[in-house]
């Protein structure tokens, strides 16, 4: 199984180069927040959203008492509503860009969007406009360490997954799957009593747009700043990420 999600892979690199600390802990406490509220239940052992929450808490090393306190917190009577809106746009050089937020003020974070797709030389589109340009996977990252990895792979692939992936470097194995087969995929790694270091669903771009340097560094800026509103939890894109520009953003 040779890997099809590069785009996956090197977003997940860039975005654990550039996210600050607080900015991972703001995004878990969300998903933990969600989970508790659609999953009506605070105990990891019966709510399985929340169990992925927790695990994806520890794969940014984030204090049990965060945690914890967050759980506390969305179990509170006055929490708040939680919404959960996607908006769609397009950033300099036609690239498609599609937005996934976590808010208790609708009104808020559409402004807060536009805005910066206004700034940034792009444009908010409609719903529907670049949706159907991705296609939605799980993508599973656990530890390496002593698996046998044919065996492994036997496995996972009984569980739903399109790709495995093995990454040296960093001991880590990323398994991809359909977005149907998400929870399949959750339970065979719990039947083997593996704990993933993280588990996300993700949009990944059936096509790429390429751009010349300027234009591309121009798109980048755009969902960067998306990126760093406190109401985004994901920004998806199909920005092609040539050796060109990847050598520019590690410079």
């Amino acid at each position: 199984m040779s890997g099809h999600n590069k785009w996956s892979k090197i977003k997940r690199k860039k975005g654990a180069a550039d996210a600050k600390r607080s900015k991972m802990f703001s995004r878990i406490i969300k998903e933990i927040t969600v989970a508790v509220k659609e999953g009506g239940s605070g105990d990891p052992d019966f709510n399985p959203r929340l169990r992925l929450a927790v695990a994806n808490a520890k794969g940014v090393n984030m204090p049990k008492d965060n945690v914890e306190r967050a759980v506390k917190k969305a179990l509170e009577s006055g929490s708040g509503d939680i919404h959960q809106p996607t908006y769609e746009g397009y950033a300099p050089g036609g690239v498609a860009v599609f937005v996934e937020c976590t808010t208790d003020n609708l009104k808020r974070t559409i402004s807060s969007v536009r805005s910066i797709f206004n700034k940034g030389g792009g444009n908010l589109a409609t719903s529907g406009s670049v949706d159907f340009l991705f296609e939605r996977k799980g993508i599973f990252v656990i530890g390496k360490g002593e698996h046998n990895l044919e065996e492994l792979e036997l496995e996972v692939i009984d569980g739903g997954a399109e790709d495995l992936e093995v990454d040296e470097e960093n001991d880590e194995i990323t398994i991809t799957v359909d977005f149907p087969d998400f929870g399949n995929m959750q339970k065979k790694l719990e039947e083997l009593g593996i704990e993933p270091k993280s588990a996300n669903l993700e949009r990944i771009p059936t096509t790429t747009t390429t751009l010349s340097l300027s234009d591309a560094k121009s798109a980048l800026h755009l969902i960067e700043n998306l990126e760093e509103d406190d109401d985004v939890q994901n920004v998806f894109h199909n920005l092609e990420m040539t050796e060109e520009l990847e050598a520019a953003l590690e410079e």
